[in-house]
């Protein structure tokens, strides 16, 4: 094992077993997906910022999530499309331990950011008079800003813990990006210290959020059934909704990843739930948020309405 141990300069990332037609035609395939996912949530953090209506906890929270879902995109996707037009292209050492700690920081970050949001819909519909006396704008900040810190904690703790590992050659690790457990499925050493807590950290920060934010709908699904209004209900209904789409679209594929059964799913399929995770999430969050929420449509409608009259 000594003679094959390296001073590792570059990985190789396998990407998907196809040939280069089908690889031509995911390229074609995934690049709109990318532009229409740096759109749409753009286009919410553009409409957040320029409406002073949407200048609420509710929205404050959302363009965050719009920014770790950019950032999220940004971190993966180009060189997965960047491998598919050259397969043999590496990346170097150090871009694949950068591109897994942004990876792990932005995911725990949105899991934590999707609690927050849950919070501040259980303070709005089960404490609606007492909304603006909890959900101040030091508290909000205080929120977001301990999400950020808390994706990048966590992130140090599993990149200190992977720098020091000897890697062996090939060098080749098989997934579209560097993500963790593959790139320890290179190393020359023992890593159950780092595969468990990896496992340790998916429990804590997937588990024990969605736990959090299933007890706290259940306390909202009773506050809005106690709603006389119909249009009350209705418009409840129609927030909650929202956020348990993204809710369920991020939890469900990063738990199948990270708690699941480690040999119930083969590798390739678990790829391409991480590619869903990494690319289709992204994209669908603005549209399900600004499908499903008429404040977000109203000023987009306004906006346009106002761009038409100038010209």
């Amino acid at each position: 094992m000594g003679h094959n141990l390296t001073s590792i300069t570059e990985f190789l990332l396998l990407g998907f077993p196809v040939g280069p037609r089908i690889q031509m035609l995911l390229f074609g395939l995934f690049s709109p997906f990318y532009v229409f996912t740096l759109l749409g949530n753009g286009t919410i953090l553009g409409l957040i910022s320029l409406d002073s209506r949407l200048h609420t906890p509710m929205y404050f929270f959302l363009s965050h999530l719009a920014v770790v879902d950019i950032a999220y995109a940004c971190n993966t996707v180009p060189q997965m499309l960047v491998n598919l037009l050259h397969p043999a292209k590496p990346i170097s050492f150090a871009g694949c331990m950068t591109q897994t700690f942004l990876f792990s920081t932005f995911a725990v970050t949105e899991c934590l950011l999707l609690v927050v949001m849950c919070y501040d819909r259980y303070v709005a519909i089960c404490h609606p008079l007492r909304y603006l006396a909890i959900m101040t704008w030091r508290v909000c900040i205080t929120l977001a800003a301990t999400s950020w810190a808390t994706g990048v904690v966590l992130s140090l703790i599993h990149l200190v813990l992977l720098l020091p590992l000897p890697f062996c050659r090939p060098q080749k690790i098989n997934h579209f990006f560097c993500e963790i457990l593959a790139v320890l499925k290179l190393a020359c050493a023992d890593t159950h210290i780092n595969e468990n807590m990896v496992l340790a950290g998916a429990i804590s920060g997937l588990v024990g959020p969605l736990s959090t934010i299933v007890v706290s709908y259940m306390c909202i699904l009773c506050a809005i059934l106690q709603i006389q209004s119909r249009e009350g209900q209705r418009k409840a209904f129609s927030t909650c909704f929202s956020h348990l789409c993204v809710v369920g679209l991020f939890y469900g594929t990063a738990i199948i990843m990270y708690v699941g059964p480690r040999y119930g799913n083969p590798k390739e399929q678990k790829k391409y739930l991480l590619l869903f995770h990494s690319l289709f999430n992204p994209m669908l969050n603005p549209l399900i948020y600004s499908l499903r929420n008429s404040e977000v449509k109203n000023t987009l409608k306004r906006l346009l309405e106002v761009e038409r009259a100038l010209w």
